[in-house]
């Protein structure tokens, strides 16, 4: 499977701009199975979201997402701060194929930035399926959760995409904690986060895709860019073949 990672400059509050945006890297880049935006990609990491956040149903964002999944035979990750309709504010990870739409709600919101005082949390994992793969979707802070997304536990999947505004001051968690998912749950992370500024935070990307066992695939730099590699399912589930470690895992 063919993914890019579309590490963005995400300009506050613009769904239209970060839209074009991100078509001309897509464009840039070339086709592609799998494109990954970062978390809250159209707007900037909304703590607080009256005004900001969209209309599930009328979202220009989602739709976007929706038409050109279509319109180029793909999937589309990313999340969105949406309400919904009964009127509560998620951080919603879609996942966006030409067939379905897939989402899954961030369960650790961001106590610290009191995400957690204006969103309602997701309380279920959700695994989104395209073209043969499993891919765990996860949001930004649940990162630093890993009982969370415990193989078995969360469910059985190939990968893990992760979406994040993830701040420069704490970069050395991020590239850290990207390669311990990998490892301990013997999987590919798919892991893209933003660059630039908001009012709060410098972002300096590293957007990474790790292997099974942790080596680094590819990896962005501290610009906006788009950075492409192929994932092969069959070498993954061979490595889990040779080295049984998933066998051993606590079913606590």
């Amino acid at each position: 499977m063919k993914i890019t990672l579309l590490q963005t400059d995400i300009r506050w509050a613009s769904p239209e701009e970060n839209i074009r945006r991100a078509e001309e890297m897509m464009d840039r880049s070339g086709h592609a199975d799998l494109y990954v935006l970062p978390e809250m990609w159209a707007t900037g990491f909304a703590t607080v979201p009256e005004g900001i956040a969209e209309e599930e149903k009328v979202a220009v964002s989602l739709a976007w997402m929706k038409e050109t999944a279509c319109k180029h035979d793909c999937a589309i990750s990313g999340s969105l701060a949406i309400r919904d309709a009964e009127g509560n504010y998620r951080n919603r990870h879609y996942f966006v194929t030409p067939e379905q739409v897939t989402s899954y709600d961030k369960r650790h919101l961001f106590t610290h930035g009191h995400e957690d005082e204006h969103y309602t949390r997701g309380e279920r994992a959700v695994i989104a399926e395209w073209k043969g793969w499993r891919l765990l979707l996860q949001t930004c802070y649940d990162l630093r959760f890993p009982v969370f997304s415990r193989y078995g536990l969360a469910g059985e999947y190939d990968a893990i995409i992760y979406v994040a505004n993830w701040p420069e001051k704490r970069q050395l968690a991020w590239e850290t904690l990207t390669r311990a998912r990998a490892i301990e749950n013997q999987c590919f992370v798919i892991a893209v986060n933003r660059v630039g500024d908001d009012e709060k935070c410098h972002y300096a990307g590293g957007s990474v895709v790790v292997d099974p066992i942790g080596h680094i695939i590819c990896t962005a730099q501290t610009e906006e860019q788009s950075v492409c590699t192929e994932l092969d399912r069959e070498a993954l589930h061979q490595m889990r073949q040779r080295f049984q470690v998933l066998d051993d895992r606590d079913r606590l």
